[in-house]
């Protein structure tokens, strides 16, 4: 199965607008108000339940409305606070309000004292609103959540960035968010992952990518398994270590030489048939007891070796001749992994950035926002304030398939397209796990396969790996980056399980 046809699509406000456009005449705002209905009923309990309902002054709040006069219909008591001039609404809006009106239903400016009930319904603002929140409103929003009361958002929480995921001020906290059309990308990045809550996607009867092909798409373990490559899944039997390639990292300076382990070790555990490790510092280790699979050389001397794949930069330091070991593999014709260190390099040496645009064989990124920043020539928190421009202007500037690590990382293409990852916690917030993460993707470079494909596999099955972990007991505090590998591999074993082939039956001559 591909992937790419499993994998849930996000569009991006423009792209929703031009859909939006050419559904003219197809009663979305019901369609959407109805299926979110569906969901307070459920979330507040089939048997009425007080509701509280924020309706906003534009098509978010005639969703809004939709929702209240449902939940009226169902015999729950409805509040719905409106501060907006009904009048002034857009069209399809003023219609929902006076659909709302005509069923009996009131609206007031302020959440009722005390009020207390089973469910808060937000539909304040919507996928229109790029900028914080004014005073009024960041104030009900604020006492929303102070409410206590579960929250289901409608479409997604109200001061949160539809194209961002960047919640700039008071944001609604959401227990539940259903989302209509498709995925945006500021529900699964950013603020974004601990806004939400639980989403369900409402496509509202359209099929949306046979008239607007997704250009994004969200990375979730269990829909990439379904599609593991061939190689990973070890369906052959007739090989040797030589079939699944030979990878090189490159790094370990003084007092750093733990990064490449883990990278390495990473590699190990996903497949690579051989992991040489080329050490910066003066008196690299001899052998890692934790895996002494591995093979360690000075750095040059890997970067003289015939390898499948190189990773470059855990732990390489800036210190005198890392420069140096960074162009010499930028040089190789092979594809090639660039993180941390060798990242900075090339952030402050304008040779080493020609030289990587000038690469013609593969290229993937890892920089976490910072070392992002770096080669920007920005600042941290402007490439927070819009992770997925940040991740595209790199692709697009360095020909390199870019991850901006975080929460849930943001991968660009040199094609313009682009994922963003499902996977992952707060476990990975642990020194190493980036290192880890790198050898993951290098191994299945080594093994053949292409850049997008071992970057999406890379970072998703990372995330799941730290995902497992938790869901047994181990994290989210106090995993470290050394237990990934392991839950890694039998993640990607699970996956590729098969039943075994048949064995060779004697015949036997039948019983007379």
């Amino acid at each position: 199965m591909d992937a790419r046809r499993s994998l849930l699509p996000i569009y991006r406000t423009a792209d929703l607008r031009a859909v939006e456009a050419a559904a003219a005449g197809v009663p979305l705002m019901e369609r959407a108000g109805l299926a979110a209905a569906d969901v307070a009923t459920a979330m507040a309990g089939e048997r009425g339940g007080a509701v509280l309902v924020l309706a906003g002054p534009g098509n978010n709040g005639g969703d809004a409305f939709v929702v209240a006069r449902w939940l009226r219909a169902r015999f729950h008591d409805v509040a719905v606070v409106f501060r907006a001039d009904p009048a002034r609404l857009p069209p399809d809006a003023k219609a929902a309000f006076r659909a709302f009106a005509d069923a009996g239903g009131t609206t007031v400016r302020d959440v009722p004292v005390a009020w207390s009930g089973a469910l808060i319904v937000d539909g304040l603002f919507g996928i229109g609103l790029a900028r914080p929140l004014a005073a009024d409103y960041a104030t009900l929003v604020e006492h929303a959540n102070a409410l206590r009361a579960p929250i289901l958002a409608l479409d997604l929480p109200s001061g949160l960035d539809a194209d961002t995921g960047a919640a700039p001020g008071p944001c609604i906290r959401a227990t539940a968010t259903a989302t209509f059309i498709a995925l945006k990308p500021g529900l699964v990045t950013g603020d974004g992952v601990d806004r939400c809550g639980g989403i369900s996607v409402h496509d509202l009867g359209l099929d949306v990518e046979a008239s607007a092909p997704a250009r994004g798409h969200r990375l979730d373990w269990e829909r990439l398994a379904g599609s593991l490559p061939r190689v990973l899944a070890r369906f052959e039997r007739n090989v040797h270590k030589g079939s699944f390639g030979t990878l090189g990292i490159v790094g370990g300076a003084e007092g750093m030489v733990g990064a490449p382990l883990l990278a390495g070790r990473g590699a190990l555990k996903q497949g690579a048939g051989k992991v040489l490790i080329g050490f910066a510092a003066d008196a690299p280790p001899a052998v890692d007891w934790g895996a002494p699979e591995l093979m360690l050389r000075p750095a040059r001397a890997v970067l003289a070796a015939p390898v499948d794949a190189l990773v470059v930069g855990p732990g390489l330091g800036a210190e005198a001749g890392a420069a140096d070991l960074v162009a010499r593999a930028l040089a190789v014709a092979v594809p090639i992994v660039l993180d941390a260190d060798a990242l900075n390099l090339i952030a402050a040496h304008s040779p080493l950035r020609a030289a990587l645009r000038a690469r013609t064989a593969p290229t993937v990124l890892t920089p976490h926002p910072a070392e992002a920043a770096r080669l920007l020539g920005s600042d941290t928190a402007s490439v927070q304030r819009d992770r997925l421009a940040a991740a595209q202007a790199l692709a697009d500037e360095l020909g390199a398939h870019v991850v901006v690590k975080g929460a849930g990382s943001v991968l660009a293409h040199p094609d313009g397209s682009w994922d963003v990852n499902a996977s992952g916690s707060a476990a990975l917030a642990t020194g190493g796990s980036g290192d880890v993460l790198a050898g993951f993707i290098g191994a299945y470079l080594a093994q053949g396969l292409d850049a997008r494909t071992a970057l999406r596999y890379g970072v998703c099955v990372h995330g799941a790996a730290a995902d497992a972990l938790v869901a047994r007991g181990t994290g989210p505090l106090g995993v470290t980056a050394s237990e990934l590998p392991d839950a890694a591999r039998a993640l990607v074993n699970a996956a590729g399980r098969q039943p075994q082939p048949h064995s060779i039956a004697r015949s036997r001559p039948p019983i007379s």
